[in-house]
């Protein structure tokens, strides 16, 4: 009896194991589920910050040349991240191109000239627009900025946004590997080159052209927020025009800075100007042996604190003359280039208004082109 009830006892147990056990491969226990306590909401001190903590990779995507333009949806945090993971040089597979960075409100009323200026140079460059996103309007397909507006948003002077707006569209650019060079435009900018002589320029500069100096007036210094510091001391402030160029390494750090970012937002605001400190003061603190202290867009401030205020003189229809593009091509300053003296210092020059174009038209073949 007792060898009876042994025997019972031992089947009963193995038949307890094999059902657990059948039980455990249908549905296996995963310990990273199972809670701890009761209390499953996360602590303070284990969330993740996405600064510290990147997202992982997301699925790669297939794409024509890099050049996503207005086919993405990633959100601007997305969209930096991947543009701060890009190759620091170029695929050498590539010619390299120079991407053009079309920062304007909406129409580009200069349009027909840029055409005329990027005609038969289609291996050789990139175009990326920067528009408010209202503004809907579709250049025709003959159009080299046709299919080039990039997702944006709406920008306001003088704050971060401007800022985000540059990020943007070199982010953007930087997702095309065969991009080396990066120079930011309005729509108000014209060429001042045919294009061989601006690309051999860029191309070949052993700089790139980051405005960067330091301003000990009101208008410079002046606007330095002592909560800046410590991630950014007094002696670093720095002042410059916004219309950069740079090469692609420095131009994968501009869009991958959280540190120096995040103190502009939070204690740099009107008449504090993000979009003249900002990469002016990246640039000397990173990479200061890097940049040329030089724009080489021209723009005419000699008006400043007169009938235009704080903004930059415009040119209109009746300055635009063959003696007047000739002294704004070689005739305005002396500068270094790669370490040489030379009087070709600006490459681009604004801001021309809507009724230059028809001059311009007939004046450009004859002296830019």
């Amino acid at each position: 009896m007792v060898k009876l009830n042994q025997f019972l006892i031992f089947a009963l147990g193995l038949s307890i194991g094999l059902t657990i056990g059948s039980f455990l491969q249908t549905f296996p226990l995963s310990l990273t589920s199972w809670p701890t306590s009761l209390n499953t909401t996360p602590l303070p001190f284990l969330t993740l910050s996405p600064e510290r903590h990147p997202p992982p990779p997301p699925p790669p995507i297939i794409y024509n040349d890099g050049d996503l333009v207005g086919s993405h949806n990633m959100s601007d945090d997305e969209l930096l991240w991947r543009a701060s993971m890009v190759p620091h040089k170029r695929d050498q597979g590539k010619t390299p191109k120079v991407a053009f960075m079309f920062l304007t409100k909406g129409p580009l009323p200069l349009a027909s000239l840029w055409n005329l200026f990027f005609k038969g140079h289609q291996n050789f460059y990139s175009i990326y627009v920067h528009t408010h996103p209202s503004f809907n309007y579709s250049w025709p397909p003959d159009s080299v900025f046709y299919g080039r507006a990039i997702p944006s948003q709406e920008v306001e002077w003088g704050t971060m946004s401007m800022v985000d707006a540059e990020r943007r569209l070199l982010a953007n650019a930087l997702l095309n590997f065969a991009n080396e060079r990066f120079v930011l435009l309005s729509e108000s900018c014209i060429p001042l080159f045919k294009f061989t002589t601006i690309y051999n320029y860029l191309i070949n500069s052993k700089f790139s052209f980051l405005p960067s100096f330091d301003d000990l007036r009101l208008a410079g210094r002046g606007r330095y927020n002592p909560k800046m510091h410590p991630n950014i001391a007094l002696e670093d402030w720095r002042k410059g025009s916004q219309w950069f160029e740079v090469k692609r390494e420095l131009a994968i750090r501009m869009v991958s800075d959280q540190k120096y970012y995040s103190t502009f937002k939070d204690h740099c605001h009107p008449p504090c100007y993000n979009d003249e400190h900002y990469f002016p003061t990246l640039g000397h603190i990173l990479f200061p042996d890097l940049i040329s202290n030089r724009s080489v867009t021209y723009v005419n401030w000699s008006h400043v604190g007169t009938h235009v205020g704080s903004h930059p003189d415009r040119f209109i229809e009746h300055d635009i003359t063959k003696d007047f593009l000739n002294d704004l091509r070689f005739g305005l300053s002396n500068c270094t280039y790669n370490g040489n003296l030379t009087t070709m210092c600006f490459l681009f020059a604004r801001k021309f208004v809507g009724d230059t174009l028809k001059p311009l038209l007939e004046i450009a073949p004859k002296i830019l082109f």
